[in-house]
């Protein structure tokens, strides 16, 4: 039982950093290092996110995703330059919180976890591409804010019962699977409109060829 709820928080952790990476660290290392939350003997290695240095560092990039992910195409290359980097943080964190597990189990939480952040990032990441077709900003800001309160109310939900927080995870991860298609058959037929669009642009300066 006792492993099976460290794997629980290495999930339900590396679900949220999908998301937001940043926000993801600072939260838990703050409530580690303020003492709101205990951790037990087998999730004693999360304890590094409360270092100070580790706190600093995560909350000036949170500050800079707070603004970069609320401007309409700076969000989206700020997602692809995240592709790697959220599910690699989400594996490192499902590490941490093995602590001295077996190997064997430090392995399938971090392909667990880095598996449920790419899942949260690619939906994220297209979701963006698919909202910034509109012209105005307010939809960014509205959506990145009810993924950052989804962040907080699932480390609130993890702090409370790591099962119920990794069986919403995997149930959040199963309906995105299947929401996929559908989303990436839009951003297709958006990306042939545009590309329409540019070719109509240039259609006029072909007829002063020579």
């Amino acid at each position: 039982m006792e492993i099976l709820q460290t794997l629980a928080v290495a999930a339900s952790l590396g679900s949220l950093a999908g998301i937001n990476l940043y926000l993801t660290v600072f939260v838990t290392g703050l409530a580690v290092h303020n003492g709101w939350v205990h951790l037990p003997a087998p999730l004693a290695g999360l304890e590094v996110l409360g270092n100070p240095v580790i706190l600093w560092m995560a909350a000036a990039l949170y500050c800079i995703e707070f603004f970069a992910d609320k401007i309409p195409w700076v969000d989206s290359l700020w997602d692809v330059l995240h592709t790697v980097i959220r599910p690699l943080g989400a594996a490192a964190l499902a590490v941490a919180a093995m602590g001295d597990a077996h190997p064997a189990f430090e392995v399938a939480a971090a392909l667990l976890a880095g598996s449920l952040a790419l899942g949260n990032h690619v939906t994220k990441a297209g979701t963006r591409l698919a909202v910034n077709a509109s012209p105005e900003p307010v939809s960014n800001i509205l959506i990145s804010l009810f993924e950052d309160g989804v962040v907080l109310g699932g480390l609130g939900i993890l702090a409370w019962s790591p099962l119920v927080a990794s069986a919403l995870a995997l149930i959040l991860f199963g309906v995105l699977l299947t929401r996929l298609p559908a989303l990436f058959r839009f951003l297709k037929s958006r990306l042939r409109s545009a590309l329409g669009k540019v070719r109509a642009s240039f259609a006029p300066w072909g007829r002063f060829r020579p």
